[in-house]
């Protein structure tokens, strides 16, 4: 079926297609095998242009994501949040109520961390945790000219938009070096640099918000999703999968050891129960099932414990299809010996896990004389920033300075 002729202007569509003639909701696409004469036709979504002897396709401006009501609701609707770039003004609008656009990361404790390494120019740092790249962008340009930076990060859908993202910011491939791979690998990445130590690292273990507002990734409950939680997808046995090889008392441990869950034995129970009837695959079905082994907590401080229960489930999860604590207690270990003496390490941890671990390594550090100084007080994010962020809220920073 031809569309009209062009006479001096775009044509405009023909008329909307009946359900057969539909191949999707994005515009007006024609039957396959539309009838072609010469001239330009509204074609699958482009205007295709017939000269003697070919065609050739102009794609036609992709229409924006639609979604009903006044606000974007859903992950894949949030184009100018996850655009920042473009759409500065919008940003600035969800940052100024106190959250964070969808897609993007606000990185914590600044300030802080600059003040602890105190990065000069011509040094050497490594960001052990990239993300989206927020701390990296600091150090970068406080070691410039003449110093460079290493960016560690495990993940292989965020790490390119991060690297792409940096050097739009200017920030050069001699200064910015990046690895894709998990910060327990450390020392091989400076061996394969011929670097035999660096001045400062910085390690943020914290979730970065992009995965978390993916629901693709399985991070969150808040949309439905694979219950997958893995930071590389292509690497290991999603969450789903694991909870299908363990039985109530392995689970239970589990929560117990990885969240310091207290309603760990009645969790686990509930999953068990609920895994016999039908596979728990997908992040809403996790919650629920959560949800319903808690169910008699009904007042409004109780529902709140609830869903902390929930997140600690999923942190449980997550720790344990990642290895974190694994790889955290690798990392620890290996410090030292990628550190300058005098070399600066600070640490951000977002649960009590981590901080643990991160303490003991620390004090022991200090009593072996492997480290000279350490933080005896663990810093927190300020009033202002908790209130400007409140994913911050839980994180806790600490520092050590090599002998």
């Amino acid at each position: 079926m031809p569309g009209r002729k062009f006479g001096g202007s775009l044509p405009t569509p023909p008329r909307p297609l009946n359900n057969r003639e539909r191949h999707d909701q994005r515009g007006y696409n024609l039957k396959s095998k539309a009838e072609s004469v010469k001239g330009v036709y509204w074609l699958a979504g482009v205007i295709a242009v017939e000269s003697p002897g070919f065609v050739t396709a102009t794609p036609q401006h992709k229409r924006r994501v639609r979604y009903r009501g006044t606000h974007p609701r859903r992950f894949e609707e949030k184009y100018k949040e996850q655009n920042p770039e473009r759409y500065a003004e919008e940003a600035q609008k969800i940052l100024s109520s106190g959250k964070t656009p969808a897609g993007t990361h606000r990185p914590v404790c600044v300030r802080e961390i600059l003040e602890i390494l105190a990065p000069q120019p011509g040094e050497i740092a490594v960001d052990a945790t990239l993300g989206y790249g927020g701390h990296t962008v600091e150090l970068a340009r406080a070691v410039e000219p003449g110093g460079r930076i290493y960016g560690l990060d495990a993940d292989p859908i965020e790490l390119p938009k991060t690297e792409a993202r940096l050097r739009a910011a200017g920030i050069s491939a001699e200064t910015l070096i990046t690895q894709r791979t998990n910060f327990a690998a450390l020392p091989q990445v400076l061996a394969g640099e011929n670097v035999a130590g660096v001045d400062m690292i910085l390690a943020d273990l914290g979730l970065s918000s992009m995965q978390m507002d993916n629901p693709a990734r399985g991070f969150s409950f808040k949309f439905d999703g694979p219950l997958d939680l893995r930071m590389n997808p292509q690497r290991g046995r999603p969450a789903a999968a694991l909870i299908a090889t363990l039985d109530e008392g392995a689970l239970a441990s589990l929560l117990g050891e990885n969240a310091d869950e207290p309603h760990a034995e009645r969790i686990a129970k509930a999953m068990i129960q609920a895994q016999a009837d039908r596979a728990i695959t997908t992040t809403t079905r996790l919650a629920n099932v959560v949800r319903h082994a808690l169910a008699e907590t009904s007042t409004r401080r109780a529902r709140d414990v609830v869903e902390t229960s929930i997140r600690r489930t999923f942190q449980a999860l997550r720790v344990a299809v990642n290895d974190e604590f694994g790889a955290l207690e690798m990392f620890l270990r290996n410090l030292p010996s990628c550190l300058k003496r005098g070399g600066r390490v600070a640490i951000l941890t977002f649960h009590s896990g981590e901080d643990r671990r991160v303490k003991k390594s620390f004090l022991e550090g200090e009593r072996d004389g492997v480290y000279a100084r350490i933080a005896r007080e663990v810093i927190r994010p300020g009033v202002e920033e908790m209130r400007a962020n409140p994913r911050s809220s839980s994180a806790k920073l600490r520092w050590a300075v090599r002998n």
